[in-house]
């Protein structure tokens, strides 16, 4: 028996179908609202409120969205949301013409309006247009969220930003931050005499980080290829080639799974600077957070959850020796093999794999017993060289480097080394990881002989750093998931997606 649409769906089918009619009506009129090519927009919604002494009386032009919509007789009231946000139009038959205000009657929310008129205030002082003229400039086929619920189901969110947008302001003042933080970090730089540059996401050999690429096939050379997971060693190859002060903000593509932090693709910032060291990039990095949320949100204080994070005041400095002690109780300058590791991890349940050395264990440790507890700003330092195979050894203590990472609500904000400029030494390096790969470590670095040439040629005493700008954009506007910062976060197709 053939099942019947619950009384809800009916409704909804029939109001859609009323929409495409009244598009038909209006294309037998010679009136197809997709025929319009351009609209003339003087001024928008907020634009208009904060600047309405000054044009209280004039004329105006504004489009958007119908959001809201009361027909009373021969005159109405509508509200339009533009990019700003909305604004109040009084439609009147006697000012917008009979047949004009006919048309206007039979417009839907959703319907995209451009609005001619005087801005003038109404009797319960609400900032309005005064309309002489409505011109339907697009019909909205499909119906928007109930207006006073909003849009609150987060995967329709996601797959429909779209619509989120338009139903949640929070949403849109979100990404019109994270722009305004894109665009001061560069500023920042530029200022700093940094150069942006750009550099291939499509690579024979996808290194400068721990993760696993994603792989396709190059038609055209008959090869595979990876898309990139980090900036590095391309930037590297320019510090190199003489270009002192370089940065690049962009995608990559690491092949893991999703959550509140991850996402395949994000966009990654790095920057190189010759003849400095990580030292120098814990400074800038220091000055850098301070600048972006002071020009973004007016204050170097910011509100993250319940939580208030001072970026004002120094940021704490620890070596991860001197973490993993305070947080765990274990002294690692006191373990000598990787046997005592072992046996220390075995007491402490910190689980590892046979393959992990001294250095890869007391990394654990400080994942297991510190990363929880470093809500304020605090830059962990000296990293093991097992798990940093792009960094200068610390002169007084080879097995460790000079690598720092910056925490900030328990969550890594960016990673940053003086980097290693030794090509026989980080040719070892590679060949240690060329190791870990083929013991099963799919995130392990791979030889590549090219960078080592660069380094062989000659690369200056150099720092560098990498930003996750995704994560510092959750830190500025409050947000507590990774793909509320994205426009567009991965999510798995739906059925009818796939092709």
């Amino acid at each position: 028996m053939e099942q019947k649409n619950n009384p809800q769906e009916q409704d909804i089918n029939q109001l859609l179908k009323v929409r495409r009619e009244k598009l038909a009506a209006l294309c037998e009129n010679g009136r197809n609202p997709f025929e319009i090519m351009k609209y003339d927009v003087s001024h928008h919604s907020m634009e208009i409120k904060e600047n309405f002494e000054t044009l209280k009386g004039q004329q105006v032009t504004i489009a958007g969205r119908i959001m809201s919509k009361r027909v009373m007789g021969k005159a109405s009231f509508c509200n339009v949301q533009d990019l700003q946000g909305n604004i109040q139009s009084y439609v009147a038959r006697d000012s917008i013409g009979e047949e004009s205000y006919a048309d206007f009657k039979k417009y839907d929310i959703g319907d995209i309006v451009g609005i001619k008129g005087e801005v003038f205030e109404t009797k319960t002082g609400e900032k309005s247009i005064h309309a002489s003229e409505v011109t339907l400039l697009s019909k909205s086929l499909q119906i928007l969220p109930e207006k006073f619920h909003g849009l609150t189901n987060t995967d329709i969110r996601y797959r429909q930003r779209y619509t989120d947008l338009i139903m949640n302001p929070d949403v849109k003042e979100t990404f019109i931050k994270r722009s305004k933080i894109i665009s001061s970090i560069r500023h920042y730089l530029d200022a700093k005499g940094f150069m942006e540059v750009e550099t291939p996401m499509l690579v024979s050999n996808a290194g400068g980080a721990a993760a696993r690429p994603f792989e396709t096939h190059y038609n055209a050379l008959d090869e595979d290829v990876k898309l990139r997971i980090s900036l590095e060693l391309y930037l590297k190859r320019l510090i190199v080639g003489g270009m002192e002060r370089v940065y690049e903000i962009g995608r990559v593509f690491r092949n893991e799974g999703v959550d509140t932090r991850h996402n395949p693709e994000f966009t990654l910032m790095e920057l190189y600077q010759a003849y400095t060291d990580y030292i120098g990039m814990m400074d800038l990095t220091e000055d850098m957070f301070r600048h972006v949320a002071m020009e973004v949100n007016g204050s170097t204080t910011v509100t993250y959850g319940d939580v208030e994070i001072d970026l004002g005041k120094p940021f704490e400095r620890m070596t991860m020796i001197e973490a993993v002690k305070k947080y765990s109780g274990v002294d690692f300058s006191e373990i000598q093999t990787t046997e005592e590791a072992k046996r220390v991890a075995d007491e402490k349940h910190v689980e590892y794999e046979e393959r992990h050395k001294r250095g890869d264990i007391l990394n654990l440790f400080f994942e297991t017993f510190v990363e929880e507890h470093l809500v304020q700003p605090t830059f962990i330092m000296d990293h093991p060289v097992e798990i940093s195979p792009l960094t200068k050894r610390k002169p007084d203590n080879p097995d460790y480097v000079e690598r720092f990472e910056l925490f900030i609500t328990c969550r890594e904000m960016c990673n940053a080394y003086s980097e290693l400029n030794d090509p026989i030494d980080q040719r070892e390096r590679f060949m240690e990881q060329e190791k870990l790969l083929a013991q099963g470590d799919e995130e392990a670095n791979r030889l590549d002989e090219d960078f080592l040439n660069a380094l062989e040629i000659g690369m200056p005493p150099t720092g560098g750093i990498g930003y996750g700008i995704d994560r510092l954009v959750m830190l500025l506007t409050n947000s507590p998931a990774i793909r509320d910062v994205l426009l567009f976060p991965t999510m798995k197709s739906l059925p009818n997606e796939k092709g």
